[in-house]
C-alpha cells in the first residue's frame, strides 16, 4: 500500500469492530492527493484519515472516501486524534486543526479514557423540492413512514446530506438503499448522502436514532455511525423542531441494524439567527494494522 502504514481504529465506541472504522494515516506529507485516493480505495472503509503538518495549525487532515476527497468527517477526525493523543504524539488538551472547511478547535476530555470534543462548520440548511415518494422508495420506505410536521432539508457542518424525519423507530430496521438512485432524486445536490432519523430510540439515555446511506459517488453504502451527520441533525432540531431553544445536548445512537452499535454526543448553542456553535464529542479504540 504505497510503502505506507494505515492504523485501523472504530470511531464513537470502547469496543474493537463496533462504531464506525477509520482508517488513519499519521504521516502523509509524502502522499498527494492521488496517493491518497489509492490508498482509501484500497482500505476500503467508508472514509480514511491522512495527518499532515500544517502551517496554519497544530496538524492537517484530510479525508477519503474510496471514490473522492471530501471536506471533514466527524469519525475519522476522531479516530485519527485518538490515535495521536493515545501514543502521546499529542501532549496538549487544547489543538487547532486544518481542514478543507477552515480551522477547527478540538478539545480532549480525560473521562474515563480519552474523549475528544470537536467543533464543526457553521450549519447551513437547503430545501429539498424533489420527489418525497422517490425518495423514501429508495430508502425501501412507504411514503407514510416520512414525518411530514418536519421539513427534509439538506444539511451541512462540513459535509452535506439529505435529512429525512421519520416517524417510527420500526421504520429503521426495513430500509434497504437503491444508492444509484440518489443523484436523480437529489436535484438540488446529487452528491449528497442521505440521513433518516427519528426520535425514537433503542437507548434509553439516547435522544435520537438515524442511519447514513452514502453517495454511489462514495463507493460505499453505508456508514455505521456519522458524526458529521449528527451535529448538523443539533443544528436542525434547534431550527425546524424546537426553534424556541437556545441550546440543546444530546446523544445519538447508530449502527444497531449493520451491528456496529455506536454513540455521538451533540451540543449546539444558537449565537444569533444565522449562527450556531456545533459540537461532537466521542472517543475511538485501536483495532490492529491494515
Amino acid at each position: 500500500m504505497l510503502n505506507t502504514q494505515v492504523y485501523h481504529y472504530d470511531a464513537f465506541t470502547k469496543t474493537p469492530n463496533m462504531g464506525n472504522p477509520a482508517g488513519v494515516v499519521i504521516n502523509a506529507d509524502h502522499l498527494d492527493n492521488e496517493n491518497m485516493l489509492e490508498i482509501a480505495k484500497k482500505v476500503g472503509f467508508n472514509e480514511t484519515v491522512f495527518v499532515l503538518g500544517s502551517d496554519k495549525a497544530d496538524l492537517k487532515l484530510k479525508f477519503f472516501t474510496p471514490g473522492h476527497e471530501i471536506n471533514l468527517c466527524g469519525h475519522a477526525t476522531m479516530a485519527s486524534l485518538y490515535c495521536l493523543k493515545s501514543r502521546g504524539l499529542i501532549k496538549s488538551d487544547f489543538i487547532t486543526i486544518e481542514t478543507n472547511i477552515g480551522l477547527l478547535p478540538i478539545e480532549f476530555l480525560h473521562n474515563n479514557g480519552i474523549t475528544m470534543k470537536m467543533k464543526q462548520g457553521n450549519p447551513q440548511f437547503v430545501s429539498f423540492e424533489g420527489d418525497t415518494e422517490k425518495l423514501l422508495h429508495s430508502i425501501g420506505l412507504a411514503s407514510y413512514e416520512y414525518d411530514a410536521n418536519y421539513p427534509i432539508v439538506y444539511g451541512s457542518t462540513g459535509t452535506w446530506t439529505l435529512l429525512i424525519p421519520i416517524k417510527d423507530l420500526n421504520s429503521f430496521s426495513k430500509m434497504k438503499p437503491i444508492n444509484s438512485l440518489f443523484p436523480d432524486i437529489l436535484i438540488e445536490n446529487p452528491k449528497a448522502s442521505l440521513h433518516p432519523f427519528c426520535l425514537q430510540t433503542y437507548d434509553k439515555d439516547a435522544f435520537m436514532h438515524a442511519r447514513h446511506f452514502s453517495s454511489p459517488y462514495s463507493g460505499t453504502i453505508e456508514d455505521s455511525i456519522t458524526g458529521t451527520a449528527s451535529g448538523v441533525m443539533g443544528a436542525y432540531y434547534l431550527t425546524y423542531m424546537k426553534p424556541e431553544l437556545q441550546s440543546i445536548s444530546f446523544t445519538v445512537e447508530q449502527g444497531q441494524e449493520m451491528n456496529r452499535d455506536g454513540r455521538v454526543n451533540v451540543e449546539v448553542n444558537k449565537i444569533n439567527d444565522s449562527i450556531m456553535d456545533v459540537y461532537i464529542s466521542g472517543t475511538a479504540v485501536y483495532v490492529g494494522e491494515l
